[in-house]
């Protein structure tokens, strides 16, 4: 992955892997397309061996189920576990219409600590807190950012179709401020992210919280996010050349999972990026992969955060894939990607404390 990109401006990726889509579309300028590059041999690595799609015949349950042991087997072969924190507990949070899983990671016993609640990816159809690159990374950002880490089950589709997934997330972050005092949460220092569908999901939560009078969440962080699902911004980026033709993440079916009616994708809180209003937000850092289709809405919706006064930072990472930033074992760029959403996540709940605790805010 190598150095980063940054862009800064103030007042301005496990699950959701990666898959083959459909054929790319000719470049529309063929004076400068992109056809073909060098991969870092991690990355090629995981492209040769990973099987594409998930077999039609099976059922929506089958398919989970296929999606799981595939996200296991890769977080073996390409994967580090995470570190030891000092608990893991399970709580069924009720919800309309059922109970959802949150598991509570956290880091050291004593005090009244920082939260942040995480939404796995995969398409809204498929991934959990259970798999093991989302423990892996829940426990790396509980230990080194120094904050309790939520990871939130929420229910997936087709069974749950838009609003439920959203629901849940938002269910879970009232539920988290009305416990915090049993969780050991300070409920004025709690953050919510996501990859792919998940920092979707996160992003509609903040817009939800502003617009409904709900709890005021101190930092979103948003990693490959899906942010536009009439899939106009997806289609002219492959339209424009200015992707290789690499394995890109399987959307044009995630939208008709997700949604009863494809007019529900101009929904804000279903395509963040079509909001009209983005002000009053939580400050946001936005990560993003070189070679992904949804690279463009991650950062168009970064600039639009940006110039409605939102403190927003951005990184887009050289030779990334969707899902590359799960090869931790095989590839430094994930692991730079990695402890850079711990350093964001320890800037952004630690940095007000720092004069009274010592801490130095990382850079």
């Amino acid at each position: 992955m190598g150095q980063a990109t940054r862009s800064t401006t103030q007042s301005m990726p496990g699950s959701g892997g990666a898959c083959r889509e459909a054929a790319r579309p000719r470049p529309a300028d063929p004076r400068s397309p992109v056809s073909t590059v060098s991969l870092a041999p991690a990355v090629q690595r995981l492209i040769d061996e990973t099987p594409r799609g998930i077999p039609e015949h099976l059922s929506p349950a089958e398919q989970r189920d296929y999606a799981y042991l595939l996200s296991e087997l890769v977080f073996l072969r390409y994967g580090l576990p995470g570190p030891r924190v000092h608990s893991v507990r399970d709580h069924h949070v009720p919800v309309a219409g059922g109970t959802i899983l949150v598991r509570v990671y956290r880091p050291r016993d004593a005090g009244r600590l920082p939260g942040h609640l995480t939404l796995h990816g995969g398409g809204w159809k498929f991934g959990s807190v259970t798999e093991r690159v989302a423990d892996a990374m829940a426990r790396q950002r509980c230990r080194e950012a120094d904050c309790v880490v939520l990871g939130v089950d929420y229910r997936l589709a087709p069974e749950h179709r838009f609003p439920v997934p959203l629901d849940d997330c938002y269910a879970a972050v009232a539920w988290t401020v009305a416990n915090a005092g049993e969780l050991g949460l300070d409920a004025d220092n709690l953050s919510i992210g996501g990859s792919s569908a998940g920092a979707n999901l996160a992003a509609a939560v903040t817009l939800r919280c502003r617009d409904e009078g709900g709890p005021r969440l101190r930092f979103q962080l948003l990693e490959v996010p899906a942010l536009d699902l009439t899939r106009e911004t997806a289609r002219a980026t492959l339209a424009s050349g200015v992707l290789p033709d690499v394995p890109q993440p399987t959307m044009e079916d995630a939208p008709s999972s997700y949604l009863a009616d494809p007019d529900e994708a101009r929904d804000p809180l279903v395509s963040p990026l079509l909001a009209e209003e983005l002000s009053d937000l939580p400050p946001a850092h936005v990560m993003t992969a070189e070679f992904d289709v949804l690279r463009t809405e991650g950062e168009m919706y970064a600039e639009r955060l940006a110039v409605a006064g939102v403190p927003t930072t951005h990184q887009r990472y050289p030779g990334a894939l969707h899902g590359t930033a799960m090869l931790t074992r095989t590839w430094e760029g994930a692991r730079q990607w990695q402890r850079d959403a711990v350093d964001a996540l320890r800037r952004a709940h630690w940095a007000m404390e720092s004069a009274e605790s010592g801490l130095v805010p990382l850079r």
